[in-house]
């Protein structure tokens, strides 16, 4: 089972291809089974044991269905990963603010990624379709509480993996939406899909 990892890197090599060539079915075909390897290693590292554990699963299997989701070109489908994609960033949020949040860190991240959140509306604005808007930019809201909430728990003590992994999550997110809505390209997914799945696997050292 440690060899989830590894073998979630090679499926994750052949989603790339899949992008870079245009091949929907390799995509279709790999992109599932990659998540479910996080999925899989979260499981091994006893993620049901612990109530913190359960809940950064529940934020996973959100992630996955977002995967899923986001294989598709629709505006629907899109909006849907979206709101998968929101609610496992929720979840981790709630997973840890039980471990303790250390308030003036916290609060020092928190005007940082307000800054950073304010920076992101701008850069879209301009781009978003009107009937996104409105949920992108609570998209924007929660993942910057979901790091928040990490910063914050590492400074209560945490593993400092949980802002790293959360930062990694962050400028994934950013690729998506610059390939999205700014400037679509390759090179958005090159980056973002490792930084995104790097994310996961972290989280999941985590537990």
């Amino acid at each position: 089972m440690d060899l989830l990892p590894v073998l979630m890197a090679v499926l994750l090599a052949a989603v790339l291809v899949g992008e870079a060539r245009g091949l929907f079915w390799l995509r279709a075909a790999t992109k599932p089974l990659a998540s479910l390897c996080f999925l899989g290693f979260a499981l091994h590292r006893g993620a049901l044991d612990s109530d913190y554990g359960t809940v950064v699963f529940v934020a996973l299997v959100f992630s996955w269905w977002g995967d899923v989701l986001l294989l598709g070109k629709s505006k629907a489908l899109f909006g849907a990963g979206l709101g998968a994609f929101l609610l496992g960033h929720v979840a981790y949020a709630v997973a840890f603010v039980r471990l303790g949040v250390d308030g003036a860190v916290a609060g020092v991240a928190a005007v940082v990624v307000a800054g950073l959140s304010y920076a992101i509306h701008r850069w879209l604005h301009a781009s978003l379709p009107p009937a996104l808007k409105g949920p992108v930019y609570a998209y924007i809201l929660v993942i910057g509480v979901m790091v928040v909430a990490a910063f914050g728990a590492w400074g209560a003590g945490a593993s400092m993996l949980l802002p790293v992994a959360a930062v990694i999550f962050f400028v994934s997110d950013l690729c998506v939406a610059r390939n999205r809505f700014v400037a679509p390209g390759f090179v958005n997914r090159g980056l973002g899909l490792p930084l995104y799945y790097g994310s996961q696997i972290l989280f999941c050292f985590t537990i």
